[in-house]
This record gives structure tokens, C-alpha cells and sequence, in this order.
């Protein structure tokens, strides 16, 4: 029994030990140092938020040509560029512009598919600055229920800004960084989440990177 005991905790050292040393690549996959500790907009929506995971990656596309990529996010609209079977319901993101999804105002609330109730609220436009930063704002409760901003914070909640920041780079290409803020409570749930989150995060925003690097150059090439 002890020789069981002596495997099952070295086993379990060792994936936390594994988990820890690939914690930083989940949570800054593509992000320069300066990205992940430089200042980011959106400081100050989520009240005693705490910086989030920070991706990246370089666009050879201006930002004008990657922005109405982003304009369209939504479950009821373009999709998320993801994995869409795990993300939005199994329905395909768009793969080109659609004109009717590009009139987005601060205020206006961004929707999630789910295949039980279709299309549901889940994030409030929160900053909205053209061509350079979308900020979207999400508030609920443990079980993913919406919260009203405007009310207290009960004991137990999760908020965060979902950040996408572009920037101009030389040569008519663009870096798009994801990132953000975050707060939850109670701080212990925060703590395992911190653990929990950073696989799973990684796996879905790194291929929305991938697709919407994708996107936007082929659409570059084919306008060209």
C-alpha cells in the first residue's frame, strides 16, 4: 500500500509540477513579454480586475481589413472562429465579411449559441474604439447566469473584458493581441480556476488566432 500511495503522490507532483511549467505557454501563447506586462486598454471596466491570459499574433493585413472580422463575433452572427462544435453549437464561423453585422455600438450586447436555447446573452460591448480596440464586458453568477452591472456583486461571481487590441505595424500589417481582465469570487474559486482555465482557453482563442490570421489574408489576397 505504501509503494501505491508513493506512486499516486510522485504522479501527482509531477502533473502539477508539468502543469506548472506549461501554465505561462496556455496563458501567452504568441505574446511578446512587453504584451503580456505592458499596459492594456480596458483598465478600470472590471472593478479589482486582475490581468487575464494575453495571446497574439502578427496579421499581414491592416487593421482596417482585420477590424470587421471582429465587429461580426457573436453566436447570432459570425461565429467565434474557433472550434465550432465546441463553441458555437456546431455551426461554421463565417468565412467572409457580411455588411449586415458590422453595425456594432457601444452598449450592445454580444450573444453565445447554445444548442439547448440557441443564441443567449453573455457579453455588453464595453469599449469600442475603430480599427484599434474592442472590449467586451461579461458579469455572472457561478452557474453562467447574466448579472445586472448595475446592482451590487453578490459573494459569488465571475467578470471579465474580453480584450482585442490592434495594432499598425510597418509594411500594412497588423499585431492582433487578446487580452483582458478578470475578477472571481470567492478568491478560492478564482485560485482553481487559475488552474483549470489556462488548457482550455489556450485551445479554443489560439485557433481563433489561427482562422482570423487566416481570414483576413486571404480576403487581402482575393480584394487584391
Amino acid at each position: 500500500m505504501n509503494k501505491v500511495l508513493t506512486a499516486v503522490g510522485a504522479s501527482t507532483a509531477a502533473a502539477i509540477a508539468c502543469s506548472a511549467a506549461l501554465r505561462p505557454v496556455f496563458r501567452h501563447w504568441g505574446a511578446t513579454r512587453d504584451e503580456v506586462d505592458g499596459p492594456y486598454p480596458g483598465e478600470g471596466i472590471v472593478p479589482d480586475g486582475e490581468r487575464g491570459a494575453t495571446m497574439a499574433v502578427t496579421i499581414d493585413a491592416p487593421p482596417e481589413a482585420v477590424w470587421p472580422w471582429l465587429v461580426q463575433l457573436g453566436g447570432d452572427r459570425a461565429g467565434w472562429y474557433s472550434w465550432d462544435r465546441l463553441d458555437n453549437g456546431g455551426r461554421p464561423s463565417a468565412d467572409r465579411i457580411h455588411p449586415e453585422w458590422q453595425d456594432l455600438k457601444l452598449g450592445d450586447t454580444v450573444k453565445y449559441w447554445t444548442k439547448r436555447n440557441g443564441a443567449v446573452d453573455a457579453w455588453t460591448v464595453a469599449a469600442l474604439e475603430p480599427n484599434r480596440f474592442l472590449g467586451l464586458h461579461g458579469l455572472s453568477d457561478l452557474t453562467g447566469r447574466p448579472l445586472d452591472p448595475a446592482q451590487p456583486r453578490p459573494p459569488a461571481y465571475t467578470e471579465g473584458l474580453w480584450g482585442f487590441q490592434l495594432k499598425e505595424l510597418a509594411g500594412g500589417r497588423t499585431r492582433l493581441v487578446i487580452g483582458g481582465y478578470e475578477t472571481f469570487r470567492p478568491r478560492s474559486v478564482g485560485w482553481l480556476l487559475s488552474w483549470i482555465f489556462p488548457p482550455l482557453v489556450w485551445v479554443m482563442q489560439s485557433r481563433m488566432l489561427v482562422v482570423l490570421k487566416r481570414n483576413a489574408e486571404r480576403a487581402g489576397t482575393h480584394a487584391g
